[in-house]
């Protein structure tokens, strides 16, 4: 069963970072392709913690997935917005 997943990939200094929505789960590397790449190991041992834990279902419905005949059904984003906080001094 494959499980989809939305990646967002930004830089902090000399590093990228690929962060796994709505899973929360990150990793980082000197390249784009690499933090994917690690992103992908981190989706996999986490969710295969979750199971071999047995809290793979509460996981996945905690993140917004949700269960059909059909498999799991990530949540539907309605879109990415940039916003700003104002900081008092």
């Amino acid at each position: 069963m494959k499980l989809g997943y939305t990646v967002q990939l930004f830089r902090e200094g000399r590093h990228y970072i690929a962060h796994a929505l709505p899973l929360d789960v990150a990793s980082s590397g000197p390249t784009p392709a690499k933090a994917r790449a690690a992103l992908d190991e981190a989706v996999n041992l986490f969710l295969a913690t979750a199971r071999d834990e047995g809290s793979l279902v509460q996981v996945l419905e905690e993140a917004g997935y949700t269960q059909s005949a059909r498999g799991w059904s990530s949540p539907r984003w309605l879109g990415t917005e940039k916003a700003a906080a104002l900081l008092s001094a």
